[in-house]
This record gives C-alpha cells, sequence and structure tokens, in this order.
C-alpha cells in the first residue's frame, strides 16, 4: 500500500517507509522529526516545472499533465517510482510531502500516477 502524508503531520509507525518526495528540503523541520527513510528527489517536478506552478490552483490541471508527462519520460523519475514500488511490496509506504494544500500538489498527482500505471493496493 502507498498513500500519501504531509511531513508536518505527526509520523507513526503505520507509516512504514517514509519517503520525501520533494526537491527542496521542508522548511522549519528537522531530520530527526521528519523521520525519513530516504529522499527521493529525483522524482519530484522539475524545477521549472515546479516553479511555474507555484502551487497556484489555476495552474493545477495543466501543471498534473506536464508532471505526468515528466514522470513517463524522465529516466531518474522512473527508477524512482520502481524503487518505491519495489519498497511498497516489503512494506507500507507513505510517500511524504511538505506543501500546504491537500489536494494540489505533486504527491497526489504523483500518487495516482503510480495507482494507474502501476499493480497497487489502493
Amino acid at each position: 500500500m502507498i498513500q500519501i502524508k504531509r511531513v508536518y503531520e505527526i509520523n507513526e509507525p503505520s507509516d512504514g517507509i517514509r519517503i520525501l518526495v520533494d526537491r527542496l528540503w521542508p522548511r522549519g523541520i528537522s531530520k530527526e522529526k521528519a523521520n525519513l527513510d530516504f529522499w527521493m528527489k529525483d522524482v519530484a517536478p522539475s524545477s521549472s516545472l515546479r516553479k511555474w506552478f507555484n502551487h497556484e490552483e489555476s495552474k493545477f490541471s495543466e501543471f498534473k499533465k506536464a508532471y505526468e508527462s515528466e514522470l513517463a519520460q524522465d529516466e531518474a523519475k522512473q527508477e524512482c517510482l520502481e524503487k518505491i514500488m519495489a519498497l511498497s511490496h516489503q512494506k507500507k509506504v507513505t510517500l511524504v510531502y511538505g506543501a500546504k494544500h491537500p489536494s494540489i500538489n505533486h504527491a497526489v498527482v504523483l500518487l495516482d500516477f503510480i495507482q494507474t500505471h502501476f499493480q497497487t493496493d489502493r
């Protein structure tokens, strides 16, 4: 099983393997408090796409399409996706992100992409 969770939420043993999927380290949180197993910067949107999107709700639909294209075509992102899937076969995986909005962020797109393109428990 794979789920998403904001890095600022309390981490719990039920999170399983915690993977930060942001390109930048979340503001105001220590490595100890984040309690991460992995930091997969390469699966995050490209810097240019992230900067263009700027978490603006009006751009989310276009951002989603562009990020899905990156996920499908970028070799480094594909390697991260394969590792996430391999880990999810061992234990529950929580993809951790720093964005404020719970449904307008790249982790939502990433989880949807994984669930659509890979065999996963939803």
